[in-house]
């Protein structure tokens, strides 16, 4: 009997680099769905074609389920929280699900200068780099963001909200970005990242990284 394909595809950017792709990746493994996986390498002169062959919005991630498209990376963890509940990937109690989708939103739409001066890039390690009072600010807000998350609904786990959520999946490209860029943790930030990088699904997701055969460079250090 010939096995059944998957109804299920996440189109992604290369995984060593595309912070916006391991996001709804890692809520899709946390489902326990099967799904197949389409990796289109960035910044080459075909990328652009084909993603386009997947989403008019031209960027990646892009989740297919059947006849539906979705993209964005919060927009697919909220069809998957919705379409497979029992993955739980928000938490129960009203007062931390409320929590979670706003950190999970900040994240999505703030730290700007983070972004830029520390590119996710699972391939390199850059330690002893400077940075400016804005990318300084980013990572200070992330520190408290997390040890706030931990000391008020953590009890229950390693994770932000003790089990992992969605919003875990939002921040696990930050928790690269600190490694790869040695950024000083506070012991509560250090565990939780330690949590993340130790997940099954993360180590998964570096070794593909590492087995890639592209690379991009970024350039000097800002």
């Amino acid at each position: 009997m010939t096995a059944r394909t998957p109804d299920i595809t996440l189109v992604l950017g290369n995984k060593a680099y595309s912070s916006w792709s391991l996001r709804p990746w890692l809520a899709l493994k946390r489902t326990g769905v099967p799904f197949a996986e389409v990796v289109i390498p960035l910044r080459r002169p075909e990328t652009k074609g084909a993603i386009l062959e997947h989403s008019p919005a031209g960027k990646v991630p892009v989740l297919r389920h059947g006849d539906r498209t979705v993209w964005d990376s919060l927009a697919i963890i909220e069809y998957l929280a919705e379409t497979f509940p029992s993955a739980r990937l928000w938490p129960e109690d009203a007062n931390a699900r409320a929590v979670a989708r706003a950190v999970s939103a900040e994240m999505h739409s703030g730290f700007q200068a983070l972004r830029k001066a520390l590119p996710m890039d699972l391939k390199a390690r850059h330690p002893g780099r400077t940075f400016d009072a804005e990318v300084e600010a980013d990572i200070a807000r992330i520190r408290s963001l997390w040890e706030d998350c931990r000391r008020r609904f953590g009890a229950d786990g390693p994770f932000l909200f003790g089990r992992f959520s969605a919003a875990d999946a939002m921040y696990a490209p930050v928790v690269t970005r600190f490694d790869t860029y040695a950024v000083t943790l506070d012991p509560v930030s250090r565990a939780y990242a330690d949590a993340i990088l130790t997940l099954p699904e993360m180590r998964e997701w570096t070794a593909a990284a590492m087995a890639e055969p592209w690379a991009i460079d970024f350039g000097p250090a800002p």
